[in-house]
């Protein structure tokens, strides 16, 4: 036989010397070998001659030993030591980030700061009664009279009294400037006022044929939601102001709600019905068709909500027969989560600091729910109104909440907090070259 061929048969590939070792076959690489020496002659002379050691020596020894890591039993090593960790963050950034400090909890006063009066408020679940403009004024209809409050003064002014014939009002709502307002009334008009020369511009008439108990604002559009099912947009700066039509509801329309881009529009209904309509569908000749018609309430969808931090996440509550709050992918039409409170959800805001929605209900307990988004665990509950909360509008800053109730009183809870003072933007580091005239 060649011996060759004899030496390629029994030969085994070449390991490398860092892995596969043999068991058996010790490792010299990972080898002490003065220890080893020293273990094998001097380490045992103390116990094969006790009479040449002393407590003393043996504790100083066993000192000794302690010191420079001579407290090992093995003298062969059959593996290397494992490698060292590897530090995936450089050591300056870990210790920053193991220094962060934890955010304290914020503390929630379970008691309103401050209570007004709010005689002949109409205990009417499907109008919309409250609104708290940009200007810092709050604006609430009592009966036929539309009050102002100026948050920054305290001070209180009435902007209008209408006829019993046309009223009583049944919605208020700020334009975006917070000085503009606009009052749907229970005869079908909606009045356009200036709140700061306290006159009215104009009235926006024969678009409805019932009472107008919704209004939102999308810059110079106004829309506005009636009792007849219907839902127009008005362009308030032209004579001839309807400009788009929604059919869909078949009863009442109690929810209106711009996204914050104006793209979208959320409306609720009596019906039961939740409507996304989109402006791009939008159609002046004819009625416009609703991107999604979602029927998942069981009861009137009034309490409508679109989120601050995710522009296509809409909040919606149903009524007394319901008790949900769900959550809705406005782009897919999907239903991403439905929260059964135990109560009617007359109100829905989120938060503008922190991932907080807060609700406003009714029987039993008339209380305010705050809520962590997304897992929807209760943070605080807020009692004190005596009848079902039926209005809720948010201070421009996001801080404080004002709550309207059937027991006729106006209450305002600091329950968001106050938001963290922005920090300013690092200088950003100059350009290379920078100082070199650039090629246009």
């Amino acid at each position: 036989m060649d011996p060759r061929g004899a030496f390629q048969e029994i030969a085994l590939p070449r390991k490398n010397s860092k892995e596969n070792l043999d068991r058996f076959i010790p490792n010299r690489s990972a080898m002490d070998f003065d220890y080893a020496h020293f273990m094998l002659t001097e380490g045992k002379k103390g116990k094969e001659n006790p009479a040449m050691s002393s407590p003393s020596k043996e504790a100083y020894q066993k000192q000794l030993r302690e010191v420079f890591n001579m407290n090992r039993t093995r003298i062969l090593a059959f593996k290397n030591k494992p490698p060292a960790p590897v530090e995936f963050m450089p050591q300056e950034y870990a210790s920053v980030q193991q220094s962060k400090p934890v955010k304290p909890r914020r503390h929630i006063p379970q008691t309103s700061e401050r209570t007004l009066d709010a005689p002949d408020l109409l205990d009417d679940y499907y109008l919309n009664l409250l609104d708290w403009g940009s200007s810092n004024v709050l604006a609430i209809a009592l009966g036929t009279t539309v009050y102002l409050w100026d948050a920054s003064t305290g001070s209180t002014s009435e902007l209008v009294t209408v006829d019993d014939d046309k009223g009583p009002v049944t919605s208020v709502n700020w334009a975006p400037d917070g000085r503009h307002i606009a009052v749907g009334l229970n005869d079908s008009e909606v009045q356009l006022w200036d709140s700061t020369a306290n006159r009215q511009l104009r009235t926006l008439k024969g678009g409805h044929r019932a009472r107008v108990g919704s209004l939102a604002w999308n810059n110079h559009i106004l829309t506005t939601g009636s009792m007849d099912g219907k839902i127009i947009n008005n362009d308030v700066r032209i004579r001839d102001h309807v400009v788009e039509t929604y059919r869909g509801h078949q009863q009442e329309v109690c929810g209106l709600k711009w996204s914050a881009s104006g793209q979208q529009l959320a409306s609720g209904g009596n019906d039961n019905i939740l409507h996304i309509w989109d402006r791009s569908l939008a159609s002046s000749n004819s009625a416009t068709q609703w991107l999604h018609r979602l029927e998942d309430h069981t009861a009137a969808v009034k309490a409508l909500a679109w989120c601050p931090f995710q522009g296509n996440l809409l909040a919606s509550g149903g009524g007394g027969g319901d008790r949900c709050i769900k959550f809705w992918n406005t782009h897919t039409g999907a239903c991403l989560n439905s929260v059964d409170t135990g109560s009617q959800v007359c109100s829905l805001l989120w938060s503008k600091n922190e991932r907080e929605l807060l609700s406003s209900h009714g029987f039993t307990q008339n209380q305010l729910t705050l809520w962590k988004y997304p897992s929807m665990v209760k943070m605080a509950e807020l009692t004190g109104h005596t009848s079902r909360v039926l209005f809720m509008a948010q201070s421009p800053d996001g801080c404080s909440v004002a709550s309207a109730a059937g027991d006729e009183t106006l209450r305002f809870w600091n329950v968001f907090g106050t938001p963290e003072v922005a920090k300013p933007a690092p200088k950003a580091a100059p350009e290379p070259f920078a100082h070199v005239n650039r090629i246009r």
